[in-house]
């Protein structure tokens, strides 16, 4: 068959938006199938991007040379660093959406980008000859490729459901992708089955603001992006309130009603995200809490269509009505759309490599929820990654992974192919073992050299992080050789600035090694860089706060690094090997971990089943 394209994505969500431009950026003739171009980047859920951690993983993804960060600073109406007054490891950055220009802009972009073709069709059926990926058949015509990466959210053979309603649907108003889901499992790939839900959107003059808490974005918003020098739109406000004890009965009277509790037969059997559960399971697995936060959320700047953050919920309209009157400010409220559940069809992850692709049809990768994720960020870092990796594999060059030590793609990465998905994965900032030096700040110190050597990141984005190694070097240089003395002044300086006297000579970086002292801080005793972008400040100032324990953490990422590194042979026979547990043969036989540091994290793999893999890979290698 001729190859139409060398790429092939199926599906134009966050995931599919970022695979699709990194393997055209890359030099490949992609085509990215997409059954409503107008819904490309659509935001079927919270129109929010990052977080606590998620935020991280758009910065990283900004870093690769990807497009989530840039889209967010244009198209987003509220910015706030959360966790803003605890360290620089658990901080997040969260933007609050316009939900219908970021999917313009995602749209946009996609269209102008060369080797990118957008056809509007549903993919069917994956194509394959002598076991590996040769193209796909979609409105009954075929198309060759060289690589095919799946990213089909929750459209794979997907259900929703309003109350004890069902119908299909991979989100409201658009049809699943049941013929996909037939087509993976002819090709011996095994589906599971998970749960998601979303929140009613209600109508802006059907509320109360007066019953409400203001929740306004920073006063000097931080742009995802290093490239975005300042965010100069205006931010909107989002608000703040609280269920009630009614609203818990509303619920409770009405459980029967519900697809995930009925007593006449439940309908939901896919497993829902344990960290973003409905509002129904809120009030049934937690009976003593006494109210649920709500955020009341614009979807658009120039729109009355709200979103009711917290309150995702499977149950019927009548009773979505019943629950919300019973919340303050909500007794005229107007629903514009129910909130549903959905179940839909996922892949297993580990029967993926870490480089996302299938490992048991070569050519084949997956990225986002169907690797049973859950969230923008997390999806749009997987097709990232399985975008570069698809672009390599066809230039024949080495494939890229980035591991635990270096990202929080490698964690999560690292976490889906090493340990069993039993319910939609989401990333956590304590999931990462090295965080400290896995922060916003540093991403693009971080892996900005993998962006420029795969060709996504321009000589100007570059210079920005070039310019930022410098910074550091010649203020910690500058602040070491300039040196203040006690005195009345410097006392009465240091006092305003909120940190104890000098006893003795100091250098100003000392002064800055304080935690309660920042960069801005010293322009009472030195010039300072203040035309210097926010994160080359927060750069140097977690670095010099922190550097004790950075220095902790680079030794165990060499004593990490020394397992990661140490490599298993592909030809490894795992069976012949006597002192290992039953598990670890047939999990070790079966994922054939690269290294031995792989290995040590599949689950159910013990210490001691490590040491005696080191025993015999040293007698292997003799």
């Amino acid at each position: 068959m001729k190859n139409n394209f060398e790429i092939i994505v199926i599906g134009a969500g966050h995931a599919g938006i970022e695979a699709s431009l990194a393997a055209a950026r890359m030099g490949m003739k992609t085509g990215l199938f997409t059954i409503n171009r107008d819904k490309i980047g659509f935001m079927s859920c919270n129109p929010a991007i990052g977080g606590l951690a998620k935020g991280q993983l758009v910065r990283e993804i900004d870093a690769l040379g990807g497009e989530m960060a840039k889209a967010a600073d244009a198209t987003c109406i509220q910015f706030k660093v959360l966790n803003s007054g605890k360290g620089p490891a658990v901080r997040g950055l969260r933007g609050q959406a316009d939900m219908r220009q970021y999917s313009i802009y995602m749209k946009n972009t996609c269209e102008r980008t060369e080797n990118l073709y957008i056809i509007e069709a549903a993919v069917e059926e994956i194509l394959t000859s002598d076991s590996r990926v040769e193209g796909v058949m979609a409105g009954g015509r075929k198309y060759g490729a060289k690589s095919v990466i799946v990213t089909a959210g929750t459209f794979l053979n997907g259900l929703m459901h309003f109350g004890m309603e069902s119908r299909p649907g991979g989100r409201l108003g658009d049809p699943p992708a049941v013929g996909l889901s037939a087509s993976l499992k002819r090709l011996g790939i095994s589906l599971g089955r998970l749960k998601t839900g979303t929140c009613p959107r209600v109508d802006r003059k059907s509320l109360d603001f007066s019953f409400f808490t203001e929740q306004p974005g920073d006063n000097e918003p931080v742009p995802f992006s290093f490239s975005t020098d300042k965010i100069r739109t205006r931010q909107e406000l989002c608000w703040l309130v609280n269920t009630n004890e009614l609203t818990a009965k509303a619920i409770t009277d009405n459980l029967d009603k519900s697809p995930l509790y009925s007593s006449t037969g439940r309908k939901i059997f896919g497993i829902g995200p344990r960290y973003c559960p409905s509002i129904e399971d809120k009030i049934v697995k937690f009976p003593e809490k006494k109210s649920h936060q709500v955020f009341i959320e614009p979807q658009e700047r120039h729109s009355d269509e709200m979103y009711l953050n917290g309150l995702s919920t499977s149950l019927p309209i009548e009773v979505q009505y019943e629950y919300l009157k019973t919340i303050p400010g909500f007794k005229n409220v107007k629903i514009l759309k129910p909130g549903y559940g959905i179940e839909y069809d996922f892949i297993p992850p580990l029967q993926t490599l870490n480089t996302l692709e299938s490992r048991i049809v070569p050519g084949l990768y997956f990225a986002g929820q169907v690797n049973g994720t859950s969230g923008y960020e997390e999806a749009a870092a997987q097709g990232l990654i399985a975008g570069i990796n698809a672009a390599l594999k066809i230039l024949n060059k080495p494939a890229f992974v980035t591991d635990r030590s270096e990202s929080y793609i490698g964690v999560m990465i690292d976490d889906l192919t090493t340990r069993e998905i039993k319910e939609p994965y989401r990333l956590f900032s304590s999931r990462a073992e090295y965080r400290l030096v896995l922060r916003n700040d540093n991403a693009d110190i971080r892996l900005m050299e993998y962006g420029k050597k795969f060709g996504l990141i321009s000589e100007k984005q570059y210079g920005i992080m070039a310019a930022k190694k410098t910074f550091l070097q010649d203020e910690i240089k500058r602040l070491g050789n300039t040196h203040i003395h006690p005195s009345v002044e410097t006392d009465a300086k240091l006092k305003k600035i909120g940190t104890s006297a000098l006893r003795k000579e100091s250098s100003l970086l000392n002064i800055l090694k304080r935690p309660e002292v920042s960069y801005t801080d010293l322009r009472a005793f030195t010039a300072i860089d203040e035309n210097a972008p926010g994160h080359f400040i927060d750069y140097l100032d977690a670095e010099i706060h922190y550097e004790g324990y950075i220095k902790k953490h680079v030794l165990e990422i060499e004593q990490f690094k020394k397992l990661e590194n140490k490599q298993i042979p592909p030809d490894f026979d795992y069976r012949k090997i006597k002192g290992f547990s039953k598990e670890a043969h047939q999990k070790l036989s079966e994922l054939r971990p690269k290294t031995v540091g792989q290995a040590s994290r599949i689950e159910g793999i013990t210490p001691a089943d490590v040491n005696v893999l080191l025993i015999m890979l040293k007698k292997f290698s003799r």
